[in-house]
């Protein structure tokens, strides 16, 4: 019989939250087991954030220089070489990953482990031969892009956000099945690198999750770049031909030929080989690890951090999941999910920035709430740079004052929005920063301006 192996803590997966969460307990003095079966560094390092804005980099210098002549700059014929922003992708998240891996295998009191985890009991893990123990046991898995069962769709070859970043020349046409933020930015980036694009979406409109007024913009300025957009696709089916597929949206439509096919419909966690029964962790009705505001799970000695704990699916969320844990376990600070405000972005370009609540939450809570909105036409800074798309709204509370959300839509959205979410944090009235002076030419100049101006929400 194998002699289990013993350390202070285990770490299964070394996402965003896992390795620096190792970092604080070595630190400390304890032993700590990291486990990985695949590449250091989760999806962010690896298929989401890093990768995939490298690509938009290169995707946004090929848009600026179609458009040299809007400002007065003869640039000739661009040509994309697909290879060579592969390899500059790589390079990046490459450099990345390894940064992390050494990191982790220089770490004093850290085992970097290689291989599939799985419990045997509630404080026993196996890793193929090898037996660990120990007595905290944090839960850093992650998750996986989900192709749902649609007609046709097994007897066609298919991409996810993983197999996508593997192209190295430009598909002729790229059918993209979804219309949230993973297959929008792949929608926009591959039409900007020459490819003609295709996004079905089986909803009545894209990003779901946005007010109408936010999904109407995003649907306006991929369409303004040649991408179709078909939404209402409440029958998708596919059919395989000999040069690739065709896809049928809606019983009734005509059906459209395809040579690349990107499903980007949504994640499922990794927690369905964990061998989570035996631990006495439960999980909820789609596979996320139940958790408590400290992120412990049902099983005292356990904790879930990341995309597996359905709280956030995001790389901010799962490092602000390891500050959360390692503030109650190492620091007697008493840390909450609870606390922190819903932020993200949505990096099409120019991109969405968002905190908080959208104005339709507000409005279906019922509370009395004013509403301000701003067209980039109105930003100097935008109209300069020659992107002038999309608009920024925030909706504050009547009665407290307290600003409840945002969406910046627009050229530098996505970092405008953190003055806003640095006052909702704050729990400030939204005149704390109404009459501020800010730097001009700015965007950001335009958020006191719009403060100002607010009107009742009808």
């Amino acid at each position: 019989m194998d002699t289990p192996q013993h350390y202070d803590a285990i770490i299964v997966g070394a996402g965003q939250a896992g390795p620096p969460l190792a970092g604080r307990l070595t630190a400390a003095g304890q032993t700590v087991a990291v486990i990985e079966r695949k590449l250091v560094g989760g999806t962010c390092v690896n298929y989401g954030c890093i990768p995939t804005k490298t690509l938009v980099a290169s995707a946004h210098a090929a848009h600026l220089a179609r458009r040299g002549a809007d400002f007065g700059v003869g640039t000739g014929e661009v040509a994309v070489d697909m290879a060579a922003v592969k390899a500059r992708k790589d390079r990046i998240s490459g450099g990345d990953r390894e940064g992390v891996e050494s990191w982790l295998e220089g770490m004093k009191g850290c085992t970097l482990i290689r291989g599939h985890a799985r419990f045997e009991d509630p404080h026993t893990i196996r890793v193929g031969e090898q037996l660990l123990t120990a007595d905290r046991i944090f839960l850093n898995v992650g998750g996986r892009a989900v192709a749902p069962d649609m007609p046709g769709l097994a007897d066609v070859d298919y991409l996810t956000n993983v197999g996508i970043l593997d192209l190295d020349t430009v598909p002729d046409h790229l059918v993209v099945i979804g219309g949230s933020y993973i297959a929008l930015e792949f929608a926009q980036m591959f039409r900007r690198f020459g490819a003609t694009v295709t996004v079905i979406e089986k909803g009545p409109r894209l990003t779901s999750r946005e007010d109408e007024d936010v999904s109407a913009a995003v649907k306006d300025i991929l369409e303004a770049e040649g991408i179709d957009v078909v939404v209402n696709a409440d029958n998708i089916q596919f059919t395989k031909q000999d040069s690739g597929f065709t896809v049928t949206p809606r019983d009734g439509a005509e059906p459209i030929a395809g040579s690349h096919l990107l499903v980007a419909v949504g994640r499922q966690p990794n927690t369905d080989d964990l061998g989570l029964d035996a631990a006495g962790v439960q999980t909820d009705g789609r596979g996320y690890i139940v958790v408590d505001d400290e992120l412990r799970t049902t099983a005292d000695h356990i904790w879930a951090m990341g995309d597996c704990n359905g709280r956030g699916a995001f790389t901010h969320t799962s490092y602000n999941d390891f500050e959360i844990v390692a503030a109650n376990l190492l620091d007697d600070d008493p840390r909450r999910v609870s606390d922190r405000i819903t932020t993200y972005a949505l990096y099409i370009d120019p991109p969405l920035g968002r905190a908080g609540m959208t104005v339709e939450e507000v409005r279906r809570s019922g509370r009395k709430a004013l509403v301000g909105k701003r067209p980039m036409t109105r930003v100097g800074r935008a109209v300069e740079k020659g992107e002038t798309q999309g608009f920024m709204k925030v909706v504050v509370d009547a009665e407290t004052e307290e600003i409840l959300g945002a969406a910046i839509l627009g050229v530098g959205g996505d970092e405008v929005v953190h003055s806003i979410l640095d006052v909702m944090t704050a729990k400030l009235p939204y005149t704390a920063i109404s009459r501020t002076m800010h730097i001009h030419p700015t965007v950001s100049e335009l958020v006191p301006t719009m403060l100002q101006d607010l009107e009742p929400l009808r």
